[in-house]
């Protein structure tokens, strides 16, 4: 049973980092995760809606969905960055969705599917199953994740990755010889 979704990040990053910490699995996923959110965002952009003056399409929805999650989780630096990346993915799709037909399904489910596949090749190097399939919060911590590892590489957030390298052990290379533990 997947446990409360509004868990704060600290708990939300250690969880997503046992399932990531294969530093190839960890490579891929800062191609498959904004690959996919592009993708996402390619696909609802089409989608329009309104209330009296205000108007939007299903993409920015999302983001504004997700942001409130993503500034909730108790780290507002983490939410604050994994918000602006996704609402720079979500500018550079809404105009995808403007095409044709053909040209916005090929941009949107070809990045999608090609994400993903970028996600399942790091999780073979992993040895693991991708962490949504124990509990679907991991689609909304993936692209925090992502975030906060490129945050944790320009030196934000030590005493953080500390603490998720504490509980989840640090980042390696697994041999792929033998059998993930």
């Amino acid at each position: 049973m997947a446990a409360s979704p509004f868990r704060p990040a600290l708990e939300l990053m250690v969880q997503y980092a046992r399932y990531h910490r294969d530093r190839r699995n960890i490579a891929t996923h800062f191609v498959g995760i904004p690959l996919i959110v592009f993708a996402i965002g390619v696909l609802l952009a089409r989608a329009q809606f309104g209330l009296g003056s205000l108007q939007t399409n299903g993409a920015w929805l999302l983001w504004a969905l997700s942001t409130i999650w993503y500034l909730t989780r108790r780290n507002l630096m983490l939410g604050l960055a994994t918000s602006l990346v996704n609402a720079v993915l979500m500018a550079l799709a809404e105009p995808l969705a403007a095409g044709s037909v053909g040209s916005w399904l090929a941009w949107g489910i070809g990045s999608f599917v090609l994400g993903w596949i970028i996600q399942f090749v790091g999780h073979y190097y992993e040895g693991k199953k991708p962490a949504f399939v124990d509990d679907l919060v991991g689609l909304l911590v993936g692209p925090m994740f992502v975030v906060g590892e490129a945050l944790f590489a320009l030196g934000w957030g030590a005493g953080l990755l500390a603490e998720i390298e504490r509980r989840a052990g640090p980042t390696h290379l697994r041999d792929l010889a033998h059998p993930a533990a």
